[in-house]
């Protein structure tokens, strides 16, 4: 089945990648609904949603303290520095990602559009001034309430909460970029939350191949040419 896979991107004129937290979790980060995700012990739809922020944002930075704000390095898995590889070595147009972790540009790879943002930069609800990640968290090891502004504003991470629309210059960058290639590598992705989730269609109507490697069923399944079950195994 490697092989297979192997085949079908040298096939391929044109590759991308499509990727969810499953790839991350091979760097020790959480996904969301997997085995061991955040929903098993944290109300992720809260602690996201956009609504509870503005009402109580401490609840947040205490909820994400070990899964944002920990300090910890974390390293690029080896799915991230393949994809990197891949581009480099021109059989990749791009990613376009659900992750808010950055892996893919700390691995290298320079096509990326991140359809829910990231904690890369902060910014403040009530000036727009910018924060760079290195800045919260370390306001955050000595106090974890949320940040300020020195306007007195709450300081938010760019990550798109539920009931904020996607960044429109990725969502747009990513509908270009799946709209273009010949075969989409679906990775790490349930194909849960919308309307990322719609985006492989995208690759699909214009006649190109999904590859879905997952560890759990999604709904384009009936229609990959190819199905895995797991990264490491397909990747190493």
């Amino acid at each position: 089945m490697k092989k297979e896979l192997i085949d079908l991107i040298d096939a391929s004129s044109s590759t991308a990648a499509f990727t969810g937290a499953g790839i991350s979790t091979l760097s020790g980060i959480r996904d969301f609904r997997g085995k061991n995700g955040l929903y098993k012990d944290l109300d992720a739809d809260r602690i996201f949603d956009l609504q509870t922020f503005l009402a109580e944002p401490d609840f947040f930075y205490r909820s994400t303290k070990d899964y944002l704000y920990s300090g910890v390095p974390i390293e690029p898995s080896l799915v991230h520095k393949e994809l990197a590889r891949l581009e480099k070595d021109g059989k990749l147009k791009g990613v376009v990602t659900q992750n808010i972790d950055r892996l893919h540009t700390a691995a290298g790879s320079r096509v990326v559009f991140e359809l829910h943002g990231s904690a890369q930069i902060h910014t403040c609800l009530g000036c727009s001034k910018e924060y760079p990640y290195d800045e919260i968290l370390m306001r955050l090891q000595s106090d974890l309430h949320a940040p300020r502004c020195s306007c007195g504003g709450v300081i938010k991470p760019n990550i798109t909460f539920f009931g904020e629309g996607l960044p429109e210059a990725a969502f747009q960058g990513a509908q270009a970029l799946l709209s273009k290639v010949d075969l989409l590598l679906v990775l790490g992705s349930s194909l849960v939350v919308q309307p990322a989730a719609s985006l492989p269609a995208v690759t699909l109507r214009r006649g190109g191949k999904l590859v879905i490697v997952n560890d759990g069923a999604t709904m384009y399944d009936d229609v990959a040419v190819l199905r895995l079950d797991s990264l490491e195994d397909a990747f190493e």
